[in-house]
């Protein structure tokens, strides 16, 4: 019933091809670029749907990274993808070695990919596979459509900007004026949207259909201080949880283990489904009262399309905690709550850790949350750019870009 997510050997994947796609398709041929993180797959794939439901004689093809996500959010999906060996800038020289040999590896495989199927289109979704990518449909005369998926833009998303024919941001761009000529609101997959009601989500996933969830998830890759937070949770505060279960999605390596979070719930009294990833993520926010959550924008963008209630804890890696400014509008207006990640689990545990605890509790606060979420506009865009790169139909714009 729930599709995992099974860690792939790091390196060189093969093309795969979905059976519906022809090699001899003689439709447009657009690739979507983009790749090192479910946050940048996952509008790409959103994209792909409504593109073949556009034309059924399109043809999309991913130029990914070669992590094994990538690969394992693509194959399951059906989708054709070339990975391109590109590596993330990094300062150290040991690091700046890798980055200068992944350049050289990348830009011969975006210009083998670009000049074999000479693409109608290349969208470039975020990542540093993209730059490469971009550069090579630049010298090819392929027009370039950047779709910013966050707050603030990151290094590639900068570089490709000088060079795209187009871009657009999924969310405002406050720091950057006139970076984007159009707010179009996130790419989301159908699958990341509830199938069906709160009661058969859990029923297909296992869970008590009619026992509260409390949804915990690192997205895409997990997140390890949130992890451990729930470990913390769960052994101080397990007698809170009488009248809920929790759906743990704890990304595909947690240290120790799976086993050591389905423990710490078991040994607590705690109901609780440990799993490392779905690709079915809709069945996990359907089945949710309310969520714990990184702020990437994705996931803020799924929070929101499912009107779950949700507290979100932004990378704290980031020097600049960029990851706030995705979450911002829904916390503004009431329908979501921020807390700092501390990293630190017992620190966490009087900001994070007591904010969840404060919303189990509160009938009459989510109540609230989930009435701000339904009077937001709905956040999908993927028909729009879809609609664009096929028929150069102009943006609707639902919030002024600055």
């Amino acid at each position: 019933m729930i599709s995992a997510f099974v860690p792939l050997p790091e390196g060189r994947f093969q093309t795969t091809r979905s059976k519906e796609i022809g090699v001899g398709s003689t439709g447009p041929v657009i690739v979507l670029a983009g790749g090192g993180t479910g946050g940048h797959i996952s509008p790409g794939l959103a994209i792909a749907e409504r593109i073949r439901a556009m034309d059924s004689t399109a043809r999309t093809i991913f130029a990914c990274s070669a992590r094994a996500i990538d690969a394992s959010m693509l194959r399951e999906a059906g989708a054709e993808f070339f990975p391109i060996r590109a590596e993330p800038f990094s300062a150290s020289p040991r690091g700046f070695c890798h980055f200068l040999l992944g350049l050289i590896r990348a830009r011969a495989e975006a210009n083998a990919l670009i000049r074999k199927n000479r693409p109608t289109w290349v969208v470039s979704l975020g990542g540093f596979v993209t730059p490469p990518v971009a550069a090579a449909a630049r010298r090819a005369g392929v027009p370039i459509l950047l779709v910013n998926l966050d707050a603030k833009p990151g290094r590639a998303n900068r570089l490709v900007a000088r060079c795209a024919t187009r871009t657009v941001s999924a969310v405002a761009v406050t720091k950057i004026p006139h970076f984007a000529s159009a707010i179009t609101g996130m790419p989301i997959r159908r699958i990341a949207i509830a199938p069906a009601s709160t009661e058969l989500c859990r029923a297909e996933l296992g869970l008590d259909p009619a026992v509260r969830v409390l949804l915990i998830t690192g997205a895409s890759q997990g997140a390890q201080s949130l992890n451990e937070l729930a470990v913390h949770l769960a052994r101080s505060s397990g007698h809170r949880f009488r009248e809920w279960q929790v759906l743990h999605l704890c990304g595909g390596n947690p240290l120790g283990g799976i086993a050591r979070y389905e423990r710490a719930w078991r040994e607590s009294g705690v109901r609780a489904a440990v799993i490392p990833f779905m690709h079915r993520i809709g069945l996990a926010w359907g089945s949710a009262e309310i969520a714990l959550s990184r702020a990437g924008a994705s996931s803020v963008a799924e929070a929101q399309a499912n009107q779950v209630p949700t507290i979100f804890a932004p990378y704290p890696y980031h020097e600049d905690l960029h990851q706030r400014e995705n979450a911002r509008p829904l916390v503004e207006t009431g329908a979501a709550l921020m807390e700092l990640d501390l990293i630190d689990p017992h620190k966490n545990m009087s900001g994070l850790g007591a904010r969840v605890l404060e919303l189990m509790d509160s009938a009459e606060r989510r109540y609230a949350m989930r009435k701000a979420l339904q009077s937001m506009p709905p956040a999908d865009s993927a028909e729009q750019i879809a609609d664009f790169v096929l028929r150069n139909r102009p943006f609707r714009n639902p919030i002024p870009a600055t």
